[in-house]
């Protein structure tokens, strides 16, 4: 009886032990403030193909993340992708001659919006537009043209 009941209570202290090492990895692993802070200021960006671009994608510019994907909404008069970035108020001096890329990260990673830097000398800011846009690179449409037609020789 003695050697059960301590049985039950180190496993009860082994289940609790568990639960708490769950979330705190939950809470470490997490980027919550990514989601968060609401400063900022918003820009658009229209697409032929957005590809599988979500709602909270990353929006980045040399590798660091400047901002989030705040909405995708589609224009049924010019029949395109309308994408609303969220930029951080930190990165306030965007050359407005800046293009955006639908991007993959790695092999089989999510898409993102990665943002090459223009010349200009005037900046983007709150309900501006980028201009110039690359859509998403659609797999299946490059290895179609290159199993039934890549070349002109045929």
């Amino acid at each position: 009886m003695r050697q059960s009941r301590g049985i039950e209570f180190g496993t009860g202290v082994f289940m609790l032990l568990g639960i708490g090492a769950l979330l705190f990895l939950t809470t470490q692993t997490a980027n919550i403030d990514a989601y968060g802070s609401g400063e900022g200021y918003e820009v658009t960006a229209r697409f032929n193909h957005v590809g599988t671009l979500k709602v909270r994608s990353p929006v980045s510019i040399s590798g660091v993340t400047v901002g989030r994907v705040k909405s995708i909404d589609f224009d049924s008069v010019r029949l395109e992708a309308v994408v609303t970035l969220r930029i951080d108020s930190q990165f306030d001096q965007i050359p407005d001659d800046s293009d955006a890329s639908v991007l993959t990260a790695g092999l089989l990673g999510g898409q993102y919006i990665g943002i090459e830097p223009g010349g200009s000398e005037t900046f983007l800011a709150d309900q501006s537009e980028l201009e110039f846009t690359q859509s998403a690179l659609i797999l299946e449409e490059l290895v179609g043209k290159y199993l039934f037609g890549g070349n002109s020789e045929n």
